[in-house]
């Protein structure tokens, strides 16, 4: 690739080809710019809205030059989901470094780090293969959050490379450096604040519209079946209310609720979203004439769209630095049995609504 996609350049960018840099022309196989190509950016974008874009988005893994780096210029460990590795040579600005790229399957530095992927194995795996004769020194800059994959004694023994856990943040990375590989408690907190969760809600919001319209369509067949056919009467008529209720629901578990994390009470993401659920259905009833409709549909309501906000807050889970796997698990156990009991519930009460309807009971 070029460097008008992506910000690369061929091999003709490495140092020169003589007997001193012999060792450095052979591992640059690829060498980075900091600047952000405009495809770089719709990446980004893409990154936020697709899935499936999103596990696709990976880099080769191996080592890359950024800058014209030599045998002293540091060495940043970096995960092959190309975002990561964009976000890091983008906070190198002015710097000439190494980029050791481990392969995470085109997963980020946090996420593979509890899978494994990013872990002390490949870590080992390609520093051999990449580093040795390349710099003189013996250390190595690893992402803090990929610390819980990666045991440094471990590396040191089979590598003889040092690892130093860098900053949190990408940005705090050249004062890093400038402080001796010294990080301060404030490069060190993980805040995860309004903006970090807001920016993440579209990887939520995005899968939660496409349940939506599965929704929809059995709603309106729902309401609207009869025993002429589909009425579109009934079906708008009935149907229309509690579509504004389905997207409000998505709103309030894909949107709200990780945007006002920190507000909700408990530290449950699936009560957290059966609160964001339950007030926002308390709210916006009585506009749609929930009640008006008989008991049946306003206790289906009342049971079914907070417990679809929970289940969509609970998604968020792995996302966030407000729970681990063993706390994900914790609230799986309890909640998807609540969910399920929930599901088979509510449909009892469309079916004796719509019974009703009809005149049978």
């Amino acid at each position: 690739m070029d460097s008008k996609d992506g910000g690369y350049c061929g091999p003709e960018c490495c140092p020169p080809n003589n007997e001193d840099n012999a060792p450095i022309v052979a591992a640059c196989r690829t060498k980075v710019t900091t600047e952000w190509s405009r495809s770089d950016h719709v990446g980004q974008i893409l990154c936020r809205l697709s899935n499936s874009f999103r596990m696709k988005y990976s880099v080769p893994p191996g080592l890359y030059a950024l800058g014209a780096p030599d045998k002293q210029s540091d060495v940043f460990a970096s995960a092959n989901y190309k975002l990561s590795f964009d976000i890091l040579r983008r906070s190198l600005k002015g710097i000439n470094a190494w980029i050791l790229v481990l392969d995470t399957k085109g997963i980020n530095v946090w996420c593979a780090a509890g899978e494994g992927t990013f872990g002390t194995d490949e870590l080992v795996k390609r520093i051999d293969e990449n580093l040795q004769n390349v710099v003189a020194h013996k250390r190595i800059i690893v992402p803090q959050l990929g610390a819980p994959g990666v045991a440094a004694h471990v590396v040191r023994k089979k590598t003889g490379f040092n690892v130093y856990f860098g900053p949190v943040r990408a940005e705090d990375i050249r004062a890093y450096v400038e402080a001796g590989y010294e990080a301060t408690k404030a490069m060190r907190a993980v805040e995860f604040d309004f903006i970090d969760r807001l920016v993440l809600t579209p990887m939520e919001i995005i899968p939660s519209l496409k349940l939506f319209v599965v929704y929809a369509l059995s709603i309106l067949i729902i309401f609207g079946l009869q025993p002429v056919g589909l009425v579109f009467n009934e079906a708008w008529g009935y149907g229309l209310p509690f579509l504004a209720l389905g997207l409000l629901t998505v709103l309030s578990g894909a949107l709200f609720t990780p945007v006002f994390l920190n507000l909700i009470p408990f530290r449950s993401f699936a009560i957290k979203g059966w609160l964001a659920g339950m007030i926002a259905l308390a709210v916006a009833a009585p506009y749609l004439g929930v009640f008006e409709m008989g008991k049946p549909l306003a206790w289906f309501a009342f049971l079914f769209f907070p417990l679809a906000s929970s289940y969509i807050a609970l998604q968020f889970t792995g996302a966030s630095v407000f729970t681990g796997i063993s706390g994900v698990k914790k609230e799986l156990k309890f909640a998807i049995p609540v969910y399920v009991a929930g599901a088979f519930v509510s449909l009892a009460l469309l079916v004796v609504f719509k019974l009703g309807r009809l005149g049978m009971i």
